[in-house]
């Protein structure tokens, strides 16, 4: 018989070379995987900024900028950054602008992000940053607001329905940031936030699951478009904005057994009194946001016209009166805008700045607030008791905080709001302080608090950054 050995593999436990190699390939892929740790199997490493143009120095923290799914077909770009203390077991806290259809970037980059901007588009770190004690998450929502955008090109929304995607996008960010679902979760949001806030909060608790839910903290917010109206005008009078003549006429047409209705009386002498205040507020020159700060100074370009005209449209929606577009002012030598937002808009438009952040090309261009977002906006909800009532029969931490200068969202009506949920008080009216010295006004409620910040307009962590950062301090040591 034949020998057939010479027909055999002399190398029986060797691999032919093309599998051989297949192996290594798959190993050394398995160990970069396991090297490079979780966020790099979800996509989170790919959103990682490297550089950012403008910052002398890297940061000491990580921090991302990229995309979350809200919705079939919409995607919210967020920009992410690490607690500079302890990431991994730091609070999150979720931002969310205004408007409606304002950008969070403006919260970031002006107000409690960790970068601010130099007018020459040279990027500083801001000492007073909310991501010393957390990590923060800043979310560009609706669709259509910043460099969010849908691939419908469909815009239009309303308050249902950016609850339902803020929502989807909180559930994108922890499948893309997974080591971040234990830890205590916290919504702040500012101006109309006061309606994205607790719309997404009464979801999150409508629908248990991987957030870690603890709290709210809302900053002079939209809470009741009644109690809001009716204070402006307490808060103009006594602010010293209106003559007694007028705020007799007023009370004569306005008010009877001692409740004032000034924001939808249907009896005509009360609307002309009515307007003739809000002229004497809103159209004669004094700022909106800081009735201390001083504007206009000439007209507002790259956006800020139309954050002023978001703003001003919600304020007497039910009366009927106009607030005089902002555009139409007529410029003030000397005098600076109520707001700048001019280094904001370019460095946000810099090629270079946006392939830091990972912005596709064929996104839109940055404005802080988008024209047609706000136009098509349906606003739902009028007065938010009820989300509240929901959320005070949890075990949460809320807050409701004001600047005390702010006439866009007052303090009188947040106040009043507060009151009006009937919860037991649990301390006085008292003082608060920052640096020894008075920051503000404090009462404990059950389950929520009513803070003023002493000085402060519209946006609390542009104006009183230290105060701002020490109450947030306050709040989650739930100690005032």
């Amino acid at each position: 018989m034949a020998d057939k050995s010479h027909n055999k593999d002399p190398r029986p436990c060797q691999l032919p070379s093309r599998v051989f190699t297949m192996l290594l390939w798959c190993c050394a892929l398995v160990l970069s995987l396991c090297l490079t740790g979780t966020s790099a199997q979800t996509g989170a490493q790919a959103d990682l900024v490297t550089s950012l143009p403008g910052l002398a120095e890297n940061p000491n923290f990580n921090h991302y900028s990229g995309y979350v799914q809200a919705g079939q077909g919409k995607y919210f770009h967020y920009w992410f950054v690490e607690s500079q203390n302890n990431p991994s077991t730091d609070p999150l806290i979720l931002w969310l602008n205004g408007g409606p259809g304002c950008s969070a970037m403006e919260g970031l980059l002006a107000e409690n992000g960790p970068f601010h901007l130099n007018n020459d588009g040279t990027v500083y770190i801001n000492p007073y940053s909310w991501n010393q004690v957390a990590n923060v998450l800043y979310l560009e929502s609706p669709a259509g607001v910043g460099f969010s955008y849908s691939t419908s090109g469909n815009y239009a929304t309303s308050d249902p329905q950016v609850a339902e995607d803020n929502y989807e996008a909180l559930q994108s960010f922890f499948a893309k940031f997974p080591s971040f679902q234990s830890n205590n979760f916290y919504i702040f949001a500012e101006s109309y936030g006061g309606i994205y806030g607790p719309t997404l909060a009464q979801k999150i608790v409508s629908n248990p699951g991987n957030i870690n839910f603890k709290g709210m903290g809302i900053g002079n917010g939209m809470t009741s478009y009644a109690l809001n109206d009716n204070s402006l005008l307490y808060f103009g009078y006594y602010h010293g904005l209106l003559g007694d003549s007028l705020w007799n006429q007023m009370n004569q047409q306005c008010c009877s057994g001692g409740s004032c209705n000034f924001y939808s009386s249907s009896n005509s002498n009360c609307r002309n009194s009515v307007y003739q205040a809000l002229y004497l507020i809103q159209d004669i020159g004094l700022n909106i946001y800081n009735l201390y700060g001083e504007c206009y100074g000439g007209v507002p370009t790259n956006g800020y016209a139309g954050r002023y005209a978001a703003d001003m449209s919600n304020l007497f929606r039910e009366s009927g009166f106009t607030f005089k577009p902002l555009v139409e002012q007529a410029a003030i030598p000397g005098v600076p805008m109520c707001i700048n937002g001019t280094a904001m808009y370019y460095y946000l438009n810099n090629p270079n700045v946006r392939a830091a952040l990972h912005i596709p090309s064929n996104v839109q261009s940055w404005t802080l607030c988008s024209h047609t977002v706000g136009s098509q906006y349906q606003r739902t909800y009028k007065d938010m008791t009820w989300f509240y009532q929901v959320l005070l029969q949890k075990d949460l931490q809320l807050l409701v905080y004001n600047g005390d200068v702010d006439m866009a969202c007052n303090f009188l009506g947040g106040k009043w709001f507060v009151e009006s949920l009937n919860q037991q008080a649990l301390s006085q009216y008292q003082p608060w302080y920052f640096q020894d010295q008075i920051a503000g006004y404090v009462q404990q409620f059950e389950k929520i608090t009513f803070m003023t910040v002493k000085g402060s307009g519209h946006m609390v962590p542009q104006y009183k950054p230290g105060p701002a950062l020490q109450m947030l301090k306050n709040y989650l040591a739930n100690s005032y």
